[in-house]
């Protein structure tokens, strides 16, 4: 019996996927619930596990678009699973190398006559190419690999006039590798680059900037990381700090927390965080749901769990959608500063970067402090500079007061130890 296999609906509005990569070949034996290809839809790559154990027929290639419910391959759940074969097999050729074996103790061994080469020939080859020790002496200065001179002396050998005239490549286009590979997008990165160019054609983006000390995180960190992390079971990282100030930042300044429908503006009495993660088919946006009634401890748990589910490939449309602001980290990848593009539907997304010790004026003195660049985004149809400027200082007030902003002067409490 042939079980068709259809393509499942990876989530709502979806009607089309892309079969990005066949894990199994045709003919092969699978099991039940075995992965045997990768799909790309517009939001997500998800796996497609085998329906049933038998000898898989693919009936579409990789790159190829198919519509949910198509059939893309069959499954003869009638037949056997092979197995024995390869042992018959390796006791076959164990014999047969042992047969070998023994012939080659009985027989004596000869050596076959290898070709004579002259003492002339021996000199000729020896010599083509070969500098002699003043043209060596030239080449070495000059930077020039003897290959690519061409000898004029006897049985071709390099001159020092040879290597007086050579000239070294200045960049002109020579024996180096000028190959070149096409491959076709996913249809995940069809589908943000059209967003992305969208994004710039559709708002009115402007970003604004501001900079932040880290001195006060880094003394919490510092102070508390490994008892949060014995308690917790996870590390307390900058995120945790940056999404809790996102969010009382978006309480004060709501235009930040909105979206454009049409001549509507929709605002927001809830913040999903959306978080930017770095995932094997690329970026990804997981959302981080009432990040408002989560503490640093459940902001930590939520940013690894969605980030180890992004890493294996397993995040699902639905935990992609729906946030109302976005956070990007660039600095991870050692970026200094950038200008973020909005995530839409979102209005807005907030920038970090990487944390560089700088000199700074503190109380009339100069001190050496590890500072960020913050950078936010937004759409200026909806955003006035005085919302993203005041959100953008609320938020850096936040991360430079910590204890009294965003723990309510209870550290203890706040990390719940």
């Amino acid at each position: 019996m042939a079980l068709e296999m259809k393509v499942p609906s990876p989530g709502e509005s979806i009607t089309e996927v892309e079969i990005a990569e066949w894990l199994v070949e045709d003919g092969d034996y699978v099991e039940k619930d075995q992965a045997i290809a990768e799909v790309d839809s517009d939001k997500a790559t998800l796996e497609l596990p085998a329906e049933a154990s038998g000898i898989i027929t693919l009936k579409a290639e990789e790159g190829d678009a198919v519509a949910v419910g198509e059939v893309v391959c069959l499954i003869d759940t009638e037949a056997e699973k092979p197995g024995g074969s390869d042992d018959k097999k390796e006791s076959k050729d164990g014999a047969s190398n042992k047969e070998e074996d023994n012939k080659d103790k009985a027989a004596p061994k000869t050596e076959e006559p290898s070709k004579s080469t002259t003492p002339a020939q021996k000199q000729d080859s020896h010599a083509k190419g070969t500098p002699s020790p003043a043209a060596k002496k030239i080449l070495d200065e000059k930077g020039i690999d003897k290959k690519d001179v061409e000898g004029s002396g006897k049985d071709g050998r390099i001159t020092k006039e040879d290597a007086v005239q050579a000239k070294a490549s200045m960049g002109s286009p020579g024996k180096g590798k000028r190959g070149e590979s096409k491959k076709k997008m996913s249809m995940l990165r069809r589908k943000v680059a059209s967003r992305l160019v969208s994004v710039k054609n559709d708002t009115a983006m402007l970003t604004t900037f501001n900079e932040v000390d880290m001195q006060p995180i880094f003394n919490l960190r510092k102070k508390y990381k490994e008892e949060f992390k014995d308690k917790h079971g996870v590390g307390l990282g900058f995120m945790s700090f940056f999404t809790l100030a996102v969010v009382r930042a978006l309480k004060q300044f709501p235009d930040v927390n909105s979206m454009i429908d049409g001549d509507h503006q929709v605002k927001f009495d809830y913040q999903d965080i959306s978080i930017a993660v770095s995932g094997p088919k690329g970026l990804m946006v997981p959302v981080i749901r009432n990040a408002e009634n989560l503490s640093f401890r459940g902001v930590e748990d939520e940013v690894k769990r969605l980030a180890l589910r992004a890493r294996d490939g397993k995040i699902t449309v639905d935990e992609m959608t729906g946030g109302t602001f976005t956070i990007t980290n660039g600095g991870v990848f050692g970026s200094m500063l950038s200008t973020p593009i909005i995530n839409p539907p979102q209005s807005a997304i907030l920038g970090m970067h990487n944390i560089v010790e700088r000199p700074v004026a503190i109380d009339g003195h100069v001190e050496i402090r590890p500072i960020m660049y913050l950078a936010l985004s937004y759409d200026h149809r909806i955003i006035d500079g005085k919302e993203s400027v005041g959100f953008l200082v609320a938020v850096k007030e936040a991360i430079e007061n910590p204890e009294e902003l965003l723990m309510d002067n209870d550290v203890k409490r706040a990390l719940e130890l």
